[in-house]
């Protein structure tokens, strides 16, 4: 790794505003803790405002302007699959907007990082089963996820059985095929997860405000129960 890659991975690494041992961001860029405390040096001279000392750790201060983000090509190549994997099957606002930051991440970085991204031969199909209903629901909500939009779902079990049910979207799960929505289903008042494919409609009816014990941290720490 170029020194100056290596700077630009310390400064990331420092961001989070937590004490950082020399030990442990030595292992994280492999290198020995010498180079890390004469690269601490090298940035501190600079004027970055990192605090601490060797044999305890050192913290970054909040509010640090660092310099514009470099990618490496395992990072460009993980981002390209990633955006690839989005556009095919994400909803559409989604997969523009995958194929948006790419290509604005590709324009800042140097040129043989960029050309990294065309080189890229992990690829992904969309296959028949995501219509374009689909898609537009997973817009939809994902938009009632990120605004807090309660939702009345004209939904289908796996028997056909029609259900109407008040849900408060929480997250969107990706299963390798399928795509679920975790919510706290008002009717049952507990979480349950919705097939995508199986809601005929989502209608917004109001906002709603989380509750500690209605989170997708509180799902994803209890043995959820499941409406598949």
């Amino acid at each position: 790794m170029r020194r100056a890659d290596r700077l630009y991975r310390l400064l990331e690494l420092l961001r989070g505003g937590r004490l950082t041992t020399a030990r442990r961001l030595a292992e994280r860029l492999e290198v020995s803790e010498r180079t890390i405390y004469r690269d601490i040096a090298d940035l501190m001279a600079s004027g970055v405002p990192i605090e601490g000392a060797a044999g305890v750790g050192y913290v970054m201060r909040p509010g640090f302007d660092a310099p514009p983000l470099m990618f490496s090509r395992g990072e460009i190549a993980a981002l390209v699959t990633g955006a690839r994997l989005v556009e095919a099957w994400g909803g559409a606002a989604m997969a523009r907007a995958a194929s948006e930051a790419l290509a604005k991440i590709t324009a800042v970085v140097p040129a043989e990082t960029a050309k990294a991204a065309d080189r890229t031969v992990i690829h992904a199909f969309r296959m028949p089963d995501l219509d374009s209903v689909t898609r537009d629901r997973l817009d939809v909500l994902d938009a009632a996820i990120q605004d807090t939009v309660r939702l009345t779902l004209f939904y289908a079990d796996e028997a056909g059985t029609k259900t109407t049910r008040c849900v408060r979207p929480l997250g969107l799960v990706f299963w390798g095929k399928v795509w679920t929505l975790i919510a706290w289903c008002e009717l049952r008042d507990d979480f349950r997860m919705f097939r995508v494919d199986r809601i005929a409609k989502a209608d917004p009816t109001g906002s709603f405000t989380h509750a500690p014990h209605q989170t997708l941290t509180a799902f994803y720490a209890q043995d959820a129960g499941c409406d598949l």
